[in-house]
C-alpha cells in the first residue's frame, strides 16, 4: 500500500493527504492553497518560500535559499519533496495578499488626470441602450383545430407580430420546455431573444411577464485580477461590482508560464476550471449584492488578453508563444455559459470581445472602444502596461498596435522583494537628496513586506535623481551612507531595514532588480518609438496619451517619465482611463451597436510584430539608460537633474565650509 502524508497549511488551516514523495507546491495547488510562484514552479523566482514547522521535506539545492534560511526551516515549495506529515507555514511575503486591496484608495495624480464620466461620454458617438438580449412578453392565442400551428411556430409568430422579430431560431432547450411552459402559464410567457449579429435566437422562456428583470454582466479577465460589473439593462446602470485574484496565478504569474502549463497533460482543463471558478464566485457575489435572481441575467460580455480568452474558452494556446505566433482564433462566437461551466441560468450566452493578434487581445479592443480613440481626430497613444506592454497609436482614420514583452518586473516578478499591490506593499518612495534616506508609504499604511510596481518606479526615479544610481543603473558605493552596500551577488540599496519590515528581513533594491526593471521600461519605450516612427511621425506630434490598466491607475507620471518609461511630451497631454477593458465590456453589454463597433475596431487595427522589426533592437538598446541615451528627448528630466545636482553641489560646498567631511 502506498504511503501517504497529511499536510496542514497555515494560516489557512487547510489540509490535504498526498502520496509520500509528492512535490509540496503541487500539494498546495491540490489543496487550493495559494503560494506565490511567479515562475510556475521552475525554481527561478524564489518567491514560494514556506516554513516547515513540523515534519521533513527533501530540499533540492537552490541559490534562492541560504544555509541560514534552511536552518530556520525555510524551503522553496517547488523544490521540496514531502517525506512525512507536515505543518507548513506560509509567510506573509508568499501569500497572495488581502482582497481588501480591491477597495484601495484611488490615487490623486501628480500629473495628468483621471477622465470623468462626462469626458467618457463626450468621446463616444451617440449610442442607444440596445443590448444584445431582449425580453419580449407574449400573450399567445391557444391552439385550436382552426389554428393548429406548432408551439414553436406560435412563439415565432408572436415575436414577429409583437416585436418585429422575424425568422427567430428557437434553441433546442427552449423547444424542449415549450409544451409544458406554454400550457402551465396559460399562454402568457416571456421569451429572451439573443441578437448575435448573424441571427435572432430564442434562448429562454419564462412564465408571465419578466421583462422588468433584465441584467447583464461585464467581465475583465485579467492575468492577475478579474473584475466584474452587474448591469441593469433597463436603465444602463451598474448595480454591483466585484473583483478577485485570478486563481490561475497559482500556476504562473505570466501568460507564457500558463501557456506552457496548458500544454502539459490536463493542464488546459485545469486552467479553464480555475478561471471559471473565480468568475463564478464573482457572479455569486454580484447577484447576492444586488439581491436579484440568477435568472435575471441574460448575457455576459468578457474582455481579456488573447491567452486569457483561450484559457477561458478552452482553446489550445500552444502556438501563441511559438513563431510565427498564431492564436487558435481572434474572433469568437457567442457560447453558452453553461458549456464553459458557468451554470447561471438557462439560456445565458457569453461573448468574448475579439482580439487582434496573439499579444494584442480583446482587452485592448475594449479599451480602444471605451476610450473613444476610434471616434477622435486627435493623434492618440493608448498604453496598457503589465507583463506585456500593449499600445495603440491612431485616431478615427487608422489604428496601429504592437505588444512588447516587458516581463513581470513591473508586477514584482524578477525583483528580489517585488510583490503585488497588496497590504504592506511599498507604493510610494521619496529619497532625501542630501543624506539619501528614504521615506516610504505602503498600501493601507502597514509594515512593509516588499515593493509593488508603482513603488518600484518611484524608487528608480528617486535613486536616479538623488545620484544613488547613475544613468546605467549602477549603484554609487562612494556615497556617505550605509544605505548602499556591496554584496556577493550585486550591490544594493537598503530601502527598509529588517527591524522595520514585516518580514524581519532587509527590503532592498539590487542592481539585478534595476537591470530587470530597466529592460522592461526599455522594451515599452522602444515599442512606442516603433509605432511613432512607423508612421513617419515624431513624439511631439502625439496630442494625447492615455494610460490604462490597474497598474497605470497608480502610476506617478512624472516618475515614469523620469526613468524613460513614458515619452516626455508634456504632462497636460497624459490622462488615466482606469480599467479600459472592463469599460469596453460594459459598453458592449449595453449596446449591440457598440459591440459591433468593437468588432470593427479589431478588424481595423494593424498589428506590428516587434520581433520582426529591424529597428526595434536599436531603439531598445538606446533605452537601456535612465532616462534614455538621448537626454535631449527628455527636457523636463534634464532640467530636474540640473536642479538636483546644483542643490547637491551647494550642500557639499556648505558642508566643506562648516568643516564637515563627506
Amino acid at each position: 500500500m502506498e504511503e501517504t502524508c497529511k499536510i496542514l497549511f497555515q494560516p489557512e488551516n487547510e489540509y490535504i493527504v498526498v502520496k509520500k514523495g509528492e512535490n509540496l507546491l503541487k500539494a498546495a495547488m491540490a489543496a487550493d492553497v495559494h503560494i506565490n510562484a511567479s515562475c510556475g514552479g521552475a525554481g527561478s523566482c524564489g518567491k514560494c518560500r514556506v516554513v516547515i514547522e513540523t515534519g521533513e521535506v527533501e530540499r533540492d539545492p537552490s541559490p534562492k535559499l541560504t544555509e541560514a534560511d534552511i536552518a530556520q526551516g525555510y524551503a522553496l515549495a517547488c523544490r521540496a519533496t514531502i517525506q512525512t506529515d507536515l505543518t507548513v507555514g506560509i509567510p506573509i511575503e508568499s501569500q497572495i495578499g488581502d482582497k481588501r486591496i480591491f477597495a484601495r484608495k484611488e490615487p490623486v495624480p501628480v500629473a495628468g488626470h483621471i477622465l470623468s464620466a462626462e469626458e467618457w461620454q463626450e468621446r463616444l458617438p451617440k449610442w442607444d441602450l440596445s443590448p444584445s438580449t431582449q425580453k419580449v412578453h407574449l400573450t399567445l392565442d391557444s391552439p385550436s383545430l382552426d389554428d393548429n400551428t406548432s408551439d414553436a411556430e406560435r412563439v415565432k409568430r408572436g415575436l414577429s407580430v409583437n416585436a418585429g422579430m422575424r425568422d427567430v431560431v428557437v434553441d433546442f432547450p427552449v423547444l424542449q420546455r415549450l409544451p409544458n411552459m406554454l400550457r402551465q402559464s396559460g399562454w402568457d410567457v416571456t421569451v429572451t431573444v439573443l441578437d448575435s449579429g448573424e441571427e435572432l435566437r430564442a434562448v429562454r422562456i419564462e412564465q408571465g411577464d419578466t421583462t422588468a428583470r433584465q441584467s447583464a454582466i461585464a467581465i475583465d479577465v485579467g492575468t492577475t485580477t478579474i473584475s466584474a460589473e452587474l448591469l441593469d439593462l433597463k436603465t444602463g446602470t451598474v448595480t454591483a461590482k466585484a473583483s478577485d485574484y485570478n486563481a490561475q496565478v497559482a500556476f504562473g504569474e505570466d501568460v507564457i508560464t500558463r501557456i506552457i502549463y496548458a500544454t502539459k497533460g490536463t493542464g488546459l482543463a485545469k486552467l479553464q476550471s480555475v478561471v471559471v471558478g473565480t468568475i463564478w464566485n464573482l457572479i455569486k457575489n454580484l447577484v447576492e449584492t444586488a439581491d436579484i435572481e440568477y435568472c435575471n441575467v441574460t448575457h455576459i460580455v468578457v474582455a481579456g488578453n488573447t491567452t486569457m480568452m483561450h484559457l477561458l474558452l478552452g482553446l489550445n494556446p500552444k502556438y501563441i508563444r511559438e513563431e510565427p505566433y498564431i492564436p487558435s482564433g481572434t474572433f469568437f462566437p457567442w457560447v453558452k455559459a453553461s458549456d464553459l461551466g458557468l451554470r447561471i441560468a438557462a439560456g445565458v450566452y457569453l461573448y468574448a470581445l475579439p482580439c487582434v493578434s496573439s499579444y494584442v487581445g480583446g482587452d485592448i479592443t475594449a479599451g480602444i472602444l471605451g476610450s473613444g480613440i476610434f471616434n477622435t481626430d486627435k493623434l492618440t497613444l493608448y498604453i496598457d502596461i503589465g507583463t506585456n506592454g500593449e499600445m495603440v497609436l491612431g485616431n478615427k482614420d487608422w489604428l496601429l498596435s504592437c505588444s512588447c514583452s516587458a516581463g513581470p518586473a513591473f508586477e514584482g516578478g524578477g525583483v528580489k522583494h517585488g510583490m503585488r499591490a497588496t497590504r504592506g506593499a511599498i507604493e510610494q518612495v521619496r529619497i532625501n537628496k542630501g543624506n539619501f534616506e528614504p521615506m516610504i508609504l505602503t498600501v493601507e499604511n502597514k509594515r512593509p513586506i516588499g515593493v509593488c510596481g508603482s513603488g518600484l518606479i518611484d524608487c528608480l526615479s528617486e535613486m536616479f535623481l538623488s545620484g544613488v544610481i547613475n544613468e546605467k543603473g549602477k549603484i554609487n558605493l562612494d556615497l556617505p551612507t550605509n544605505r548602499v552596500r556591496a554584496t556577493e551577488g550585486a550591490s544594493e540599496y537598503v530601502l527598509v531595514g529588517a527591524e522595520d519590515s514585516a518580514t524581519r528581513r532587509d527590503i532592498v533594491i539590487t542592481e539585478v532588480d534595476i537591470d530587470n526593471l530597466m529592460r522592461a521600461k526599455a522594451a515599452v519605450y522602444a515599442g512606442i518609438q516603433i509605432l511613432v516612427h512607423s508612421m513617419d511621425l515624431e513624439m511631439e506630434f502625439i496630442e494625447e496619451l492615455l494610460i490604462a490598466g490597474a497598474f497605470g491607475r497608480y502610476l506617478d507620471i512624472e516618475k515614469a517619465v523620469t526613468i524613460g518609461l513614458l515619452p516626455d511630451i508634456g504632462f497636460d497631454k497624459i490622462k488615466f482611463v482606469g480599467n479600459g477593458s472592463l469599460l469596453g465590456a460594459h459598453l458592449s453589454c449595453l449596446s449591440k451597436e457598440l459591440l459591433v463597433k468593437a468588432q470593427e475596431i479589431a478588424r481595423q487595427m494593424t498589428y506590428l510584430e516587434l520581433s520582426a522589426n529591424p529597428g526595434f533592437m536599436d531603439h531598445y538598446i538606446s533605452a537601456l539608460f535612465f532616462p534614455h541615451t538621448n537626454l535631449e528627448d527628455f527636457p523636463s528630466v534634464a532640467a530636474k537633474l540640473a536642479e538636483v545636482r546644483a542643490m547637491q553641489s551647494a550642500m557639499r560646498a556648505q558642508d566643506a565650509g562648516n568643516g564637515v567631511i563627506a
